[in-house]
């Protein structure tokens, strides 16, 4: 094994007494040594971008209301049930400005405001572009040429076809310009998603594999073992402790770019 994977921390990582997605979390990551963070984007009502995993409020801040139906004012006042305030995507970009950004783009309704930041601070070396769908990829690929993005669950789906003895090493899938990466589940309904074959095919059409949410030491091992090049956790400290154990490197190094393959 060569090197080990990125650490990237998942919604900012899980630290005591701090919110997911909250400034707070993010600069613990960073002053970890994270390089690359992981959260989810939605749009307010008057299109500003916040970092946030639900589309509603109810579980993080008790609030029965969708993001996208306050302004972006009323959503800087709230007090989230964990401590702290739902941060603007842009406050975090000017907060941290030595790390970089793995972004899911949620819902469909924020694609334009995406496109909108991303074109207003000139930040494409500085962010990969993620969702599940398919469409919203080949939205914002359209729009902002250059970008680097994961692969959605379809196109996934096409790549896995390439375990067939009769198929190419990408399968099914069309390599769009900037995909650079597969972002996927160690397993599905048990079944692995994450082989050796599946990461040594991912390498040779250059993507890079990142693997969600894993938390737990052994399939950080597992991982690392197959050659994985980000694992995507919740548990930073962990995730690093683990990996730098394997290596004799210290993992998360200040200021390591993200594995992103361009071709």
């Amino acid at each position: 094994m060569n090197s080990q994977p990125e650490v990237i921390a998942h919604r900012g990582g899980r630290w005591p007494e701090t919110s997911e997605n909250t400034l707070a979390a993010f600069t613990l990551a960073a002053e970890a040594g994270v390089g690359w963070m992981e959260t989810d984007v939605h749009a307010s009502s008057d299109g500003v971008l916040f970092a946030a995993h639900d589309a509603d409020l109810s579980r993080i801040a008790g609030r029965p209301h969708l993001i996208r139906e306050l302004s972006a004012a009323e959503l800087d006042r709230l007090d989230l049930v964990d401590g702290g305030r739902l941060p603007r995507l842009g406050a975090l970009f000017d907060a941290l400005p030595h790390v970089e950004w793995n972004i899911d783009v949620k819902s469909p309704v924020s694609i334009a405001a995406m496109i909108r930041f991303v074109r207003a601070r000139r930040v494409e070396d500085r962010l990969r572009l993620a969702s599940f769908s398919d469409t919203t990829l080949t939205r914002l690929r359209r729009a902002l040429p250059g970008v680097r993005t994961s692969a959605g669950t379809g196109e996934t789906a096409r790549f896995a076809a390439g375990a067939l003895p009769f198929l190419p090493a990408r399968g099914l899938l069309r390599l769009p310009p900037g995909l650079d990466a597969l972002q996927v589940p160690m397993r599905w309904k048990r079944v692995p998603v994450v082989t050796a074959d599946f990461v040594d095919r991912a390498h040779r059409i250059g993507l890079a594999v990142h693997v969600w949410t894993i938390d737990d030491p052994a399939d950080m091992v597992e991982l690392a073992r197959l050659g994985v090049d980000g694992i995507v956790t919740d548990e930073v400290r962990l995730a690093q402790t683990t990996l730098s154990s394997l290596t004799g490197l210290s993992a998360g190094i200040p200021g390591r770019k993200g594995n992103s393959r361009r071709r």
